[in-house]
Parts: structure tokens; C-alpha cells; sequence
């Protein structure tokens, strides 16, 4: 299919009228009916217009043949990741502001939260289980040698 019958069948598909689409386009009715005619060619700022605006590649509008179907599913397939990109993200984004809204109204989440980690069934002895428990509560660190000392022995311990 050339340039003229894709304008045609993409003008079709989209329910548009030739005026409607020179409106769209800031160009002349009698410019469109020339493009899909075949007797004029859209100047190339015009050809990247007609491809953003139909959602089609300029490869589609100027190659003649049939779109490739790898190529159209490997375009769905990068949709289809995008757009789950943008969920997670927007979801990441979401998650810490509820955190932070959290962590301002009810001053307690943070600790509550990180102290629901699972255990792993061991028991610590008693001078690492208190000073672990410091620990979480941030009162240890930056103690020099001591503290790493302790919180590495901590991590061997509860470490499977």
C-alpha cells in the first residue's frame, strides 16, 4: 500500500472527514485530496504531523508493503513495558508519600514498620538482643568500633 491509500485508510479509520483532517493539520482541503489522490506529496514537516497525529511511524506512511508484524508487536510489547513502568513508578511515588505522610502524623509507623521485619527464629543472646534493639531505634550509631563490632555480630547471628 503507498503513501495516498494509507492517508486514505488512516483518515478513514479515524472517522474524519478530508476538512476535518486539513483543519487538524492547518492545511488546505484540496491538500489533502491531492496527497490521497497521488498527485502531490506532504512536505516533510507535514508527513511527521500526519505520523504524530495518527500514532503511526514515518517508516508505516512512506514504505510501501504491509507493516511488518514484528515490528508492530515489538512497538505493543514497548507500549505494553512503558506503561507498566510508569504504573510502578507512579506506584513507588504513591507508597513513599503515604510513608511520609505517615511518618509525620502518627510518629510511630516508622518503628512499627521496621520492627515487623520476620525473624528468623533465633534467639540472640541477651547483650546483642538489647543492644540490637538500641540499634533499631538509632540510638547507637556512629559509636565508633564497638558499635560495628556489635551490629556485625548482630548480622552474623540473625544472617541464615
Amino acid at each position: 500500500m503507498a503513501l495516498p491509500e494509507k492517508l486514505y485508510a488512516l483518515r478513514k479509520k479515524s472517522g474524519l472527514s478530508q476538512e476535518q483532517l486539513a483543519e487538524a493539520l492547518n492545511v488546505s482541503r484540496q491538500a489533502i485530496s491531492k496527497w490521497e489522490g497521488g498527485s502531490a506529496m506532504p512536505e516533510s514537516d507535514k508527513l511527521l504531523v500526519l505520523s504524530n497525529y495518527f500514532g503511526v511511524s514515518l517508516d508505516y506512511l512512506l514504505k510501501d508493503g504491509a507493516p511488518d508484524a514484528a515490528t508492530a508487536e515489538a512497538q505493543e510489547e514497548h507500549r505494553t513495558m512503558r506503561l507498566l513502568s510508569l504504573i510502578l513508578c507512579f506506584g513507588g511515588v504513591a507508597a513513599l508519600i503515604v510513608y511520609g505522610v505517615l511518618s509525620i502524623l502518627v510518629p510511630s509507623v516508622p518503628a512499627q514498620i521496621s520492627g515487623s521485619s520476620i525473624r528468623l527464629g533465633r534467639k540472640l543472646p541477651a547483650g546483642l538482643d538489647a543492644f540490637s534493639a538500641a540499634l533499631r531505634r538509632g540510638h547507637c550509631r556512629g559509636r565508633g568500633a564497638a558499635a560495628q563490632k556489635y551490629e556485625t555480630q548482630i548480622n552474623r547471628e540473625v544472617s541464615p
